[in-house]
């Protein structure tokens, strides 16, 4: 559900309203990328994902049955954390489980377990057998594989092309908004493009362009699931981005 308008415990100052922004920026909750929909402090620049503006107290995973996983707003006890989406530390709002020990980032905890443009359709897994386009590797974290099976996306892989260029706004939140943040995202998602081609030595040029292509849409719409709003629109975004 959407409002306008709410109040939120980590920012008690102010009200945040809704956005719908195509910037990238850095919620001030789980401290991750996001870009789309959201919630705001204009006044104290204070950002929110969708999902962690208006987190549930508990929820469940399809790929852990047996877990029951509680909001918090930091993580537990003081040892570092990683997601087990993702691989990626966490260090602040997150879904917790503690029975088993696991941690979720709230945007990986509501990835979609399907994503669907209309004409393909890719699956969440929590692993499959083959190899990342981008990394190459095997296994490793949750991965989104095309109905077809050619395509496979870890999500730990679209975050560390995100995070390469992002995780130092910490020290420049300012930028983040402005066009200097759309030309990093230039510079930095086209370099899938590179890894495919570099894979398919075998293939005529035909072959490796049509590939290249599938596997750049879903890329776009891996992408803009991960940073907390799998929606056409801002995966159209993200498209443009990659054609420049």
């Amino acid at each position: 559900m959407k409002y306008n308008e709410i109040s939120h415990f980590g920012h008690p100052q102010h009200k945040l309203k809704f956005e719908y922004t195509t910037d990238p920026f850095k919620c001030d909750g789980c401290k991750e990328v996001g870009i789309g929909s959201s919630y705001k402090c204009n006044t104290c620049d204070y950002d929110l994902h969708m999902h962690c503006a208006l987190p549930s107290p508990y929820i469940s995973h399809p790929f852990y049955t047996k877990c029951s996983f509680q909001f918090l707003a930091r993580p537990p006890g003081n040892t570092p954390r990683y997601c087990n989406a993702c691989e990626k530390d966490v260090t602040g709002f997150v879904y917790h489980c503690k029975s088993c020990g696991y941690d979720l980032h709230p945007c990986c905890a509501k990835l979609p377990m399907v994503l669907d443009d209309g004409e393909e359709k890719l699956y969440l897994h929590r692993k499959v057998s083959a190899s990342c386009h981008r990394c190459g590797r095997k296994g490793r974290s949750w991965c989104y594989r095309s109905a077809c099976n050619k395509y496979n996306l870890h999500v730990a892989c679209v975050k560390e092309m995100l995070v390469e260029t992002w995780h130092d706004l910490n020290a420049g939140r300012g930028s983040y908004s402005t066009g200097s943040s759309t030309r990093k995202l230039e510079t930095r998602i086209p370099s899938l493009k590179g890894t495919l081609q570099t894979r398919h030595h075998s293939k005529s040029k035909g072959k490796v362009q049509k590939c290249c292509e599938m596997a750049g849409l879903a890329l776009q719409f891996v992408i803009s699931a991960v940073l907390g709003d799998p929606t056409t629109l801002i995966a159209g975004v993200v498209g443009s981005l990659m054609s420049k």
